[in-house]
């Protein structure tokens, strides 16, 4: 039986993808950058710093974060947040 964990990791939970300007909170585990984005914010219980240090550069298409992500607010790109 496969683990919950690995389960979700592959994104088979599903998630929500967000454009320019659109802000989503709750509860996810991943976030794809699928074209290059800024962030106007991001919360993350688990990652120390991200929200100063992951807001305002451009973020390179093709990058994941992991995390525990709580609040995502997108400036400009498009990503998809990962439910955790």
């Amino acid at each position: 039986m496969a683990r919950g964990d690995s389960y979700q990791l592959q994104g088979q939970q599903g998630g929500d993808v967000l454009g320019a300007g659109d802000t989503i909170s709750g509860d996810y585990r991943w976030i794809q950058i699928v074209n290059d984005t800024v962030l106007d914010g991001l919360t993350s219980s688990n990652l120390d710093n991200a929200n100063p240090a992951l807001i305002g550069p451009t973020l390179p298409a093709g990058l994941g974060i992991g995390g525990k992500f709580t609040s995502i607010s997108v400036t400009s790109g498009l990503v998809i947040a990962y439910y955790e």
